[in-house]
């Protein structure tokens, strides 16, 4: 009996050895996790039991469980390289076959797919619709989509402006005074404002606003794209004078309303969100608005004047801001915490194109190691949940990082000795056995 304690000895502290030196063997391997031995005595006994004289009969390996311990997230540089700060798997998948790792070194294949180092298995998340918004529910290998983004017409200009109080009244009434671009007479000095809005093709055009103070309290603004009057009806809008808006402050320099001709010659449009709206960029003929062959914007365009103000400072406008942009070309790509990626044009616009999904599991202990830092789903493991990361327990992403191994070698090298002093302690006890044997023998 005595030699199958020690055999069992020597079996269990040979264990030990193999699973430290794995761990020691894998401490610089990306999202790995590190293993124990988990060992169980054994007793021979009746069914009825024997109590207190029960000798035991040995140890045996009762289970090697792996240590889902969050590792080190070190800095790499690399965009695809992530890293998963706090709990949950990234999903892989390979003809079908589903697997789940911590290992983030990911790249991109030929056909733009997000695959792992090997190009075996690709990546798998949330897409994204055509206006960047992401489809939540169904998972799809995630791709890198390299198509340049549309142009979009402008529809809104904001800006800040004050307009000095003190400069004079222009009589506009005189022939002399009439608003002409070309004379800066006609108009504050300074008092003109330029805005670079869009139309359908992404092309650019110069958005002029003039400012005129024809009263005490108001003023008008007379609006001019690329040199023209954009609400003209004739085959050259340039001809034709364009008709301005009026801007109304009260005593204390506040913007209190804004009336808009109506194009059409109806009465004007009293503004109660203090914007003019109407203006659309291009060539105007027979009442249809083209620039270059594109498209203005069929809803003109709103120009907010809601911070507009009339005090005894100069002339001034914050930097404007407006919808619009040209064609973009991808530059490159960003991932957030909540595992979104991002594609950033030349346009200085973005849109989601993806987000990555993790998996979570009620045992992780049930998933099985396959290999190439990978697990499968067992029974014991249960089904896995998918969930954008940051969602309930789930962790964040950390972009240009990757998860170490959570590997502590001084424990490991602790380990490594205390299994080698196992291992000698049992063969000791066979080696005694086999003494006492031999004494036992020679006695008859």
């Amino acid at each position: 009996m005595s030699f199958n304690i020690g055999l069992s000895g020597l079996y269990a502290a040979n264990k030990q050895l193999d699973v430290t030196g794995n761990n020691i063997a894998n401490v610089g391997t990306t999202g790995f996790k590190s293993s124990r031995t988990e060992f169980a005595d054994v007793y021979s006994a009746t069914k009825l039991g024997t109590g207190s004289k029960v000798v035991g009969s040995g140890v045996a390996l009762a289970n090697v469980s792996q240590q889902f311990t969050q590792g080190d997230i070190s800095n790499t540089g690399n965009v695809l390289d992530m890293g998963i700060n706090g709990s949950g798997f990234f999903t892989l998948s390979s003809n079908g076959s589903t697997s789940y790792t911590r290992a983030g070194t990911f790249q991109v294949d030929k056909n733009g797919f997000i695959t792992n180092t090997g190009g075996t298995a690709r990546l798998q998340g949330y897409g994204a619709d055509g206006n960047g918004n992401i489809i939540n529910g169904v998972l799809t290998d995630l791709k890198i989509d390299t198509s340049n983004l549309a142009p979009k017409s402008s529809s809104l200009v904001t800006s800040t402006i004050n307009l000095n109080s003190t400069v004079p009244v222009i009589d506009d009434t005189v022939a002399a005074n009439k608003f002409d671009p070309t004379n800066t007479a006609t108009f504050a000095n300074p008092g003109s404002f330029s805005t670079p809005i869009y139309d359908s093709q992404g092309n650019q055009h110069a958005m002029t606003q003039y400012m005129v103070k024809t009263g005490s309290n108001t003023w008008k603004v007379y609006t001019l794209v690329d040199g023209r009057n954009p609400d003209a009806t004739g085959s050259d809008p340039k001809t034709t004078p364009p008709v301005a808006s009026t801007l109304t402050f009260d005593a204390n320099g506040k913007l209190t309303q804004v009336s808009t001709p109506d194009p059409a010659g109806g009465a004007p449009i009293i503004s109660s969100d203090l914007k003019m709206t109407g203006w659309v960029p291009g060539t105007v003929t027979n009442g249809v608005f083209t620039a270059n062959g594109a498209a203005a914007n069929p809803a003109g365009i709103t120009i907010s004047m809601a911070s507009t103000t009339q005090y005894n400072a100069d002339t001034a406008r914050s930097i404007p801001t407006q919808d619009g942009y040209a064609t973009g070309t991808i530059t490159n790509l960003t991932i957030d915490g909540t595992g979104t990626l991002f594609a950033n044009f030349s346009n200085n616009q973005n849109k989601a194109i993806g987000q990555v999904a993790l998996a979570s599991f009620t045992n992780e202990q049930g998933l099985q190691a396959v290999g190439g830092t990978s697990w499968k789903e067992t029974f014991a493991s249960g089904i896995p949940g998918y969930d954008a990361p940051g969602t309930g327990t789930l962790g964040s992403i950390q972009s240009n990082s990757l998860e170490d191994s959570n590997v502590n070698l001084t424990n490991e090298l602790v380990n490594l000795i205390t299994a080698q002093s196992n291992y000698q302690a049992n063969a000791k006890t066979i080696s005694t056995q086999s003494t006492i044997m031999q004494t036992i023998i020679q006695m008859t």
